[in-house]
């Protein structure tokens, strides 16, 4: 099947990089990166591994991300008007509508899944069915969980140290940076593979410090309060809710939205990290396939957990 790479223009004039593998699969997936202000990478592998379930993927870079548009995020215009959640809600819309998916599932890993729960809630009727990846439905959990590494991997002083440079917001502190890259080799990228490198750091830093703030492992963004818990409940889609066994993300999280959830099912990547897809793709993609080929035979259903 045929891979094809396009430049979509947005109505507000924006450019956004598209990049779908199996054109004219059968079945349509639509991709949401994290970050936010990451790439569509963490996706690259899953149009290969989906072929021979004769199924379309199309990934694609957010606005303000490495390959599309970036606005001048120095006019508080610009940032009042396109760093918000509901920004990038209305792009998914107008990204699946330029692609002409009607019908299709929708995947979102991390801040893309937190766009993916949102989206899915708000437009039911178009999709066939949700894939979560290492997302939970609210943000106060996930600080726990995050306290709660720091605390396990450093010693009191420490988490001390760490308090107080982040206080100062001196970021670029030698000793934090040391720190704070610990914490991403063992529960950001395990295995640190050569795929995930480049010459310099590509993510957008206005719109990842926006949301998020200066790292995977505080929230002193937008994104502190986001609680979707309630709304979560609604989503009667049949959903893949896909974590790994060392990460970011409180697995205990994951195991209450399978129970909230109407028609979901939670599977587990064993001795990997937060971007389990390429730390682990020999389990990640298998539980990926099963899902789909568990729809279309008619078994999927929620008593399985992982």
């Amino acid at each position: 099947m045929r891979n094809v790479t396009r430049i979509l223009t947005l109505k507000n004039g924006y450019h956004i990089w598209t990049h779908t593998n199996n054109l004219g699969g059968k079945t349509k997936l639509l991709c949401l990166h994290g970050g936010p202000g990451d790439t569509h990478e963490v996706f690259e592998r899953f149009g290969p591994e989906l072929a021979d379930l004769d199924i379309e993927v199309t990934m694609y870079d957010q606005l303000g991300s490495w390959y599309s548009d970036t606005p001048d995020w120095d006019d508080p215009a610009v940032k009042a008007e396109y760093l918000t959640e509901d920004y990038y809600l209305s792009e998914v819309n107008e990204i699946r509508q330029l692609l002409g998916y009607d019908h299709y599932f929708l995947a979102g890993h991390s801040w893309g899944g937190m766009l993916a729960m949102s989206y899915a809630a708000l437009h039911q009727a178009q999709l066939e069915g949700l894939i979560i990846i290492s997302m939970v439905d609210n943000i106060p959990d996930y600080v726990e969980h995050i306290k709660a590494i720091r605390a396990a991997e450093f010693s009191p002083a420490e988490n001390a140290f760490m308090l107080d440079i982040e206080r100062r917001g001196q970021w670029s502190n030698p000793h934090y940076r040391k720190m704070i890259t610990q914490l991403y080799h063992d529960y950001i990228n395990r295995r640190q593979p050569a795929m995930m490198s480049h010459n310099v750091d590509i993510q957008s830093k206005p719109v990842y410090n926006h949301f998020q703030g200066d790292n995977e492992f505080v929230v002193e963004g937008d994104l502190g309060k986001w609680d979707f818990s309630n709304q979560l409940k609604t989503i009667q889609l049949p959903t893949l809710l896909s974590f790994a066994d060392h990460e970011t993300m409180p697995l205990a999280t994951a195991q209450r939205m399978q129970r909230d959830m109407p028609n979901a099912q939670l599977v587990v990547t064993p001795d990997s990290g937060h971007n389990h897809m390429v730390d682990n793709p020999a389990v990640f993609f298998t539980n990926l396939k099963n899902y789909f080929l568990d729809l279309r035979h008619g078994t999927f259903n929620q008593s399985k957990e992982g």
